[in-house]
């Protein structure tokens, strides 16, 4: 994973997420929603509905909304059944492309997925034709900014509250579990007085693809698409962001 920061390719898009303000909240609804309806609308026994509402609070999503989203899946007024469904296929230069969609209506899902691969160089695949090149992580990111502590005492420390690895860049430490013990290496950092800039259960790819050129803009303007549908909720690929650092 050095040299591969994932955070850093959060950040890379984080404006364009940002500019899009709606329709992420929107999305982060969706996602609310359907952790309360499957797991109850407490956050204190909903492990899954808990992470969600955090995620949404770093985005900034009114308090309100979130209310909202949780009172529609547990007050029996809302009768709307979201499916998750995931796609995988190869965008330009063989880069690996998963997409994670919750949807109500699974052919319109299907149509433009499918339409966003073939406008932008890609072509959708079999199930499981890119998925064993990524491992499912538990990833916490401690911003370093502001922070009194070194390299091997963060690492220390991310070690006994029982994490697998970290890698550290100039802005932050990336803290990487499994996902069985996500909450509680979160919850034990916590403890120790720790705040995340991100907390997360994610895709992490085990290889990377460089591309350049038309290949890189054709790349670019897959995820922008995909990530601009209504029923995409996130969008996991290899492409190496790193060539974007100095643009």
């Amino acid at each position: 994973m050095a040299g591969h920061s994932k955070w850093k390719n959060i950040q890379r898009r984080k404006n364009a997420q940002d500019a899009k303000r709606g329709k992420l909240f929107m999305k982060l609804a969706k996602e609310i929603y359907v952790a309360a309806k499957t797991g109850g609308g407490d956050p204190a026994s909903n492990p899954a509905l808990r992470l969600v509402i955090e995620k949404a609070k770093a985005a900034n999503m009114p308090s309100e909304n979130i209310e909202r989203a949780i009172k529609k899946a547990t007050g029996n007024q809302e009768h709307t059944n979201y499916e998750e469904i995931r796609y995988e296929g190869y965008g330009p230069g063989g880069v690996a492309v998963m997409v994670v969609c919750l949807t109500d209506n699974k052919n319109r899902t299907a149509s433009n997925v499918r339409v966003a691969f073939s406008k932008n160089g890609g072509n959708l695949g079999e199930t499981g034709c890119v998925s064993y090149l990524f491992e499912r992580k538990g990833l916490l990111v401690i911003a370093r900014e502001g922070l009194d502590i070194d390299e091997d005492e963060m690492l220390l420390q991310a070690i006994e509250a029982g994490a697998e690895e970290m890698e550290t860049t100039e802005d932050s430490f990336e803290i990487y579990t499994t996902p069985e013990t996500f909450e509680e290496v979160k919850e034990q950092l916590e403890q120790k007085g720790f705040t995340f800039a991100s907390a997360e259960i994610t895709m992490i790819p085990q290889t990377y693809t460089t591309l350049a050129g038309e290949d890189l803009k054709k790349m670019l303007k897959l995820i922008d698409a995909l990530e601009d549908d209504d029923d995409v909720q996130e969008v996991y690929h290899n492409l190496d962001e790193s060539v974007l650092e100095d643009e």
